[in-house]
């Protein structure tokens, strides 16, 4: 973006989000650009061009977060997305910054790697776990929640050794796997998480809303696609208007079906994981006593 006048004395641009004030009267004979100042000057700050550039910057945060959310809710839905459309958003910043390196899988789990071009043909290109590039047109990809991708071990070695970082969180987002075995066939409620203190009730549902959940009930809820249906993940909370302090309660899974609470044996791998991640993080934004107890 180029530099616009504001005044006589100074030019304005939007530089890697932030909007810089330059002298036009610092600038040497021959035309070089006059030194940057550290702060906006007062004389600018209320000018049409620097409100506007301003706006400009906040949207652009807006629209990021947007692309970036949206990127997340495919991953964690693995929900097929049409390869045209990656193609078609491609060309936005926001959105390339979202979607570069996301392991994407074509209609075969061999046609596996991350995202490193789209066309408006609906051609990717991948590069694969061993590094080679492939390049493919399926009419949908996904992008698997990391505890259904395959090769997931092979795919985090690759992007430690190449220094692969992604725009949104999945090859590393910490994943929980449902545990065997007969204790989890009758039980409804996971209590591992439970029992986290916050100073109060106000805290601890702003803990839960800064991290993207929703304060239902007496609830903080999740709600996650997983295997064709939407499952609503629920931590419990207690009463704001009968205690001073607030505390976690279970974990539990539920269904719009009439049912209250499913069975944790009829968990989804993809519901389990987000469920047990939304437990994790609201405890471990709990008060820890100065002595460090916990």
């Amino acid at each position: 973006m180029g530099w616009l006048a504001a005044g006589d004395e100074y030019e304005v641009a939007l530089v890697e989000g932030r909007v810089v004030a330059r002298s036009v009267l610092a600038k040497s004979p021959d035309g070089r650009e006059g030194k940057r100042e550290r702060s906006l000057p007062e004389g600018i700050r209320d000018r049409p061009e620097v409100l506007e550039l301003q706006r400009f910057a906040e949207w652009l945060d807006r629209h990021a977060a947007d692309c970036a959310a949206q990127v997340d809710r495919w991953m964690v839905s693995s929900l097929p997305v049409p390869t045209g459309l990656l193609g078609r958003v491609w060309p936005d910043e926001a959105w390339r910054a979202a979607l570069r390196d996301i392991v994407v899988v074509g209609d075969h789990p061999d046609e596996t790697g991350f995202l490193r071009d789209a066309a408006e043909s609906g051609e990717l290109r991948l590069v694969g776990p061993d590094g080679a590039t492939v390049h493919l047109a399926p009419r949908t990809v996904t992008m698997p929640h990391p505890v259904l991708l395959p090769r997931l071990e092979e795919l985090r070695r690759f992007a430690a050794e190449s220094g692969v970082v992604q725009g949104v969180e999945q090859i590393h987002r910490r994943t929980w796997r449902r545990p065997g075995g007969s204790g989890t066939t009758a039980a409804h409620t996971v209590t591992e998480f439970a029992g986290a203190e916050y100073r109060s009730w106000f805290h601890l549902s702003a803990r839960a809303t800064s991290l993207g959940y929703q304060i239902s009930g007496s609830s903080v809820v999740g709600r996650i696609r997983d295997a064709g249906r939407v499952v609503t993940a629920s931590v419990g909370m207690s009463d704001p208007f009968t205690e001073e302090k607030a505390w976690t309660g279970g974990l539990a899974w539920s269904v719009e079906d009439g049912r209250r609470y499913l069975p944790l044996a009829e968990i989804g791998p993809v519901a389990w994981s987000e469920g047990m991640r939304m437990a994790a993080a609201l405890h471990a934004g709990r008060t820890v006593p100065a002595d460090g107890a916990q």
